[in-house]
């Protein structure tokens, strides 16, 4: 049994700590965020683009469990189960929503209309309708895009660099978003500078992948670029895996498709907007509005070159190329 004194002292310690506890539930209650994410819970990638979130929160004084609660869906490419997911974040009423990727944008945009929205990695916000402009949003949605269309005509130069007797490139590209048909005009719009012309590869699926690859490594003189969206992460192994098996320099949007075995990219780096919109989850969640907080564009732009790849595709990196690289992997 436990003593009249100890009894007297625990219930003086708990009286001298409620006021504080209470003070602190008083103060700061739980917030609640959604997290929609378009790739498989198992993907590297994409665990690196939530811890990057994740972290960054917790810098500013949100943790998870503590001051915040953090619900995580992952689409898996799939868009059926994105909408589904999307739909049941916005029924959880949370205070905030991050959304990756144009996909998963589009499917918290048609859930709701008032809960606020912070994107990232998106291409084209504003001719896909997510905002009014990149200045003032306007509506329930802001956040960070993932490249200008401009930089279509860097990757065609970077092709033909490498590749100079290239007369003909396949556009890989996600049809199912604004941003697949908006890359691919802005790519068009240039391409005659290049003495490049164009053919559009959709990737739906794995298996429209492998055809339309096969059928356009036929002729030859061909290269290919990819362009960005969540499927193009998605069947990322299988695209570097079939450029290689038809031996076609290739060009990314982003630096893992090199460190997984691709030529060469040149693009923004993919995490980095996941701890940016961090801050501005914070700011909303302190009072701001998504329709004050301008959309961001990226801040730094990378090079990196896989010189094994190249070697393999027999292909001579010019020294010029080699200096101008982020990152060489031999």
């Amino acid at each position: 049994m436990m003593r009249r004194r100890e009894f007297i002292s625990l219930l003086g310690g708990a009286a001298a700590a409620w006021p504080f506890a209470a003070r602190a539930q008083q103060g700061e209650r739980m917030r609640r965020i959604g997290v929609l994410m378009p790739l498989a819970e198992d993907d590297p990638e994409g665990q690196s683009r939530l811890r990057a979130f994740v972290q960054g929160l917790q810098q500013l004084g949100w943790t998870d469990g503590r001051n915040l609660r953090i619900d995580i869906r992952w689409g898996a490419g799939d868009a059926e189960r994105i909408r589904r997911y999307a739909a049941e974040l916005a029924a959880l009423a949370p205070d905030v929503v991050l959304s990756a990727a144009s996909a998963s944008t589009a499917a918290a945009i048609e859930a709701t209309r008032t809960v606020p929205i912070v994107f990232v990695n998106v291409a084209d916000p504003v001719g896909a309708g997510y905002v009014n402009s990149l200045a003032r949003p306007g509506g329930n949605a802001t956040g960070f895009i993932l490249y200008e269309y401009s930089l279509g005509a860097k990757w065609l130069e970077l092709l033909k660099e490498l590749a100079p007797q290239m007369t003909r490139t396949a556009v890989i590209r996600d049809p199912t978003i604004p941003a697949g048909a908006g890359q691919f005009g802005a790519l068009q719009s240039v391409a005659p500078s290049f003495g490049v012309e164009l053919s559009p590869v959709n990737m739906l699926d794995a298996g429209e992948i492998e055809r339309a690859l096969a059928a356009f490594a036929r002729s030859a003189n061909g290269g290919v670029i990819l362009t960005g969206s969540a499927l193009a992460l998605i069947h990322r192994h299988l695209i570097i895996t079939l450029v290689a098996r038809h031996k076609l320099p290739a060009v990314y949007y982003s630096r893992h498709f090199v460190t997984s075995g691709g030529l060469i990219s040149y693009g923004p780096d993919s995490i980095d907007p996941h701890r940016r919109a961090a801050g501005y989850v914070d700011r909303i969640l302190k009072g701001e509005k998504p329709a004050d907080l301008p959309v961001q564009a990226p801040t730094k732009y990378e090079l990196a070159i896989n010189l094994k790849t190249a070697r393999t595709l027999g292909l001579d990196v010019p020294a010029t190329l080699l200096a101008r690289a982020d990152e060489v992997i031999e």
